[in-house]
């Protein structure tokens, strides 16, 4: 078991847990009764008292801090790195739920895969009327450079982070997606490894769902698409845009997992429209890179021209088939926010299917009439940049002040197109371990899917929480957290 039981002097971990208002509690029905699929789980916490819950988190905040797992937040007065929290109370999902999840995430990034490859080729879903042109040639992300480029292997999004959560009933929908440079699969990693220290006995007795084959399923994916290589095998380079980047640490963790050189840009040439990485014994060949560097910074002679972490002509290299870039050059146009509420289409043009799983009513405000209904009803309303992550670029508008409102409306109204708006979606709550005890904290889910020859869904992901009370949102530059996703099957 976990522990001991609590003394009558100390309290038991979920005592006085009160779900949040109107939302589904990931843990707890209406009458306070655990989910079946979490019951084990919940019984075997219930026996750890909060003194001895204390001290446990105690002990993993200070691991991560020892072992340097951080991120930096970026401010008016420069960077600060932290820890990047985490609550040792796992978010719990049943491995019937998830096999539907799973089938969902596949069946979308074949959608999407499909529909970069025919933007940046004949555009037949233009053609066709299904998105409209312009929204696809005015977005931001779109990579004219590209067209007529394919990606070596055919595959353009290798790795997928999709965010979900869970709406009032407890189904999971799809918030948006993630397809140009996605973070935080270190993170889950980390605190799996973590859990199994703090609760070595849970994961055997509560039959979760392993996920330490990510980095081999990554490196697998990597050189299904490499182009022809030498007998040893494809060359792999992670290329990061150094150490002052926010998530360096996930970077340098991923290259040692996959076994693959750690490089920035100056560390790479291109000859002979090859690109070749300098080292002790020479120029050594490299097949395929998986860039955590933004598009128009890979490549000075193509992109931005004042770029000092990309590499000279390696977009020639690129498109003529001589090294693979993971993930493709052009993605953002697939996971603009303004192209989202399309993807169902894409799914049914492409595929001949329903989609499996559902998504958030979205606005577009570069359309008349979706723009007037936003400018009506902006405080009710949750409205996103396009192109912004991080929790940047968004208003929350039942939580907003007038001035705010009234910013946004003069933002949409200026430039329509570059905005999205959403009702506010109630996200799931889920205990989390506070100064003050458990209490609700709302929490979404990043699910990595990676692609090579076929499509793995990573089971479980990031689960994101909100850790100040009351929060939306979830992101780590905006005060959020994580907490261990388990994926097991449902006990009697």
């Amino acid at each position: 078991m976990t522990g001991a039981s609590p003394t009558r002097s100390d309290k038991a971990l979920f005592d006085g847990y009160v779900p949040l208002e109107g939302a589904f509690d990931e843990f707890f029905g209406p009458k306070r009764q655990p989910h079946r699929t979490v019951s084990g789980v919940v019984k075997r916490l219930a026996n750890i008292g909060r003194r001895d819950f204390r001290r446990r988190q105690k002990l993993a905040d200070t691991t991560f801090l020892r072992s340097g797992v951080t991120f930096s937040v970026y401010t008016g007065g420069g960077d600060t790195e932290r820890i990047f929290p985490f609550d040792l109370i796992p978010r719990v999902v049943s491995g019937r739920e998830w096999s539907e999840v799973q089938r969902g995430l596949e069946q979308r990034i074949r959608a999407l895969n499909l529909f970069l490859a025919d933007v940046y080729g004949e555009q037949q879903i233009l053609k066709d009327g299904i998105v409209p042109r312009e929204l696809v040639l005015g977005s931001k992300a779109f990579r004219r450079e590209v067209l007529g480029v394919r990606p070596p292997g055919g595959v353009y999004v290798h790795i997928a982070g999709i965010d979900l959560i869970r709406d009032a009933s407890g189904r999971f929908t799809v918030l948006e997606d993630n397809v140009r440079t996605p973070s935080g699969v270190s993170y889950v990693l980390e605190n799996r490894e973590m859990m199994k220290k703090v609760f070595p006995g849970m994961f055997r007795e509560c039959s979760v769902a392993p996920i330490e084959m990510y980095p081999t399923m990554l490196r697998e994916a990597m050189s299904d698409v490499a182009p022809d290589a030498g007998p040893d095998g494809p060359r792999m380079a992670l290329l990061t845009p150094g150490p002052f980047n926010s998530a360096y640490f996930e970077h340098s963790f991923l290259a040692r997992r996959i076994g693959c050189q750690l490089v920035q840009g100056s560390d790479l040439f291109v000859e002979g429209d090859r690109v070749f990485a300098k080292t002790t014994h020479g120029p050594s060949p490299i097949d395929v890179i998986y860039r955590r560097v933004d598009d128009e910074f890979m490549d000075p002679k193509v992109f931005r021209e004042d770029s000092m972490i990309g590499v000279p002509g390696l977009f020639d290299a690129y498109a003529k088939g001589n090294v693979a870039l993971v993930n493709a050059i052009g993605n953002g146009v697939a996971d603009d926010k303004g192209i989202y509420p399309y993807v169902p289409e894409m799914v049914r043009y492409y595929l001949s299917e329903d989609a499996i799983l559902p998504q958030v009513q979205t606005y577009i405000c570069g359309r008349d009439d979706d723009r007037s209904y936003v400018l009506e009803n902006i405080e009710s309303l949750v409205v996103k940049a396009v192109n912004e992550a991080g929790g940047y670029g968004m208003l929350v508008g039942p939580k907003a002040t007038k001035a705010e409102h009234a910013e946004f409306r003069e933002r949409v109204r200026r430039d329509g197109r570059n905005y999205i708006a959403q009702p506010l979606v109630e996200l799931s709550g889920c205990p989390t371990w506070t100064p003050r005890g458990v209490e609700p904290r709302r929490v979404d889910l990043r699910p990595y899917i990676v692609t090579g020859r076929r499509s793995w869904v990573l089971p479980g992901g990031l689960t994101r929480v909100a850790l100040r009370r009351g929060s939306y949102v979830v992101n780590s530059s905006q005060g959020g957290g994580s907490k261990d996703t388990w994926v097991v099957e449902e006990q009697p």
